[in-house]
């Protein structure tokens, strides 16, 4: 598969992810059920956002790097993609259970660039 059918299949999958966010927003009430609108609010946002994060970071990779190769951008704009919604996602829960401070944060980002720092290292 070329890299557009690649973007395709994300860009697609990130339109339904923000339309399954909508929804859980708009219908779904944390109050009167917990247990299925708080997992549904967080898979939800952090699929629409990895898909998002995903196609801004191929497209930004391809402007800043010219004449290199798309395909091997997908791969790392993916995995990137995927930690930094890990990263909103995770942010958000902290502040829901209410241990997010700024260290808290700052502890919870750097594990995450560390994740990063040794899948870019192997690859």
């Amino acid at each position: 598969m070329t890299h557009s059918k690649y973007l395709t299949i994300i860009s697609i999958a990130g339109l339904l992810s923000w339309a399954a966010f909508v929804v859980v927003v708009n219908k779904l009430n944390p109050y009167e059920s917990p247990l299925l609108a708080l997992p549904f609010f967080f898979i939800s946002l952090f699929f629409a956002l990895a898909c998002t994060f995903t196609v801004l970071g191929f497209y930004f990779r391809v402007w800043l790097y010219k004449n290199e190769i798309f395909y091997s951008h997908i791969n790392v704009s993916l995995r990137q993609g995927l930690f930094l919604g890990m990263i909103a996602s995770g942010a958000l829960g902290f502040k829901l259970l209410g241990v997010l401070t700024w260290w808290t944060g700052l502890l919870f980002v750097l594990a995450i660039t560390m994740l990063e720092l040794y899948f870019s290292a192997k690859s």
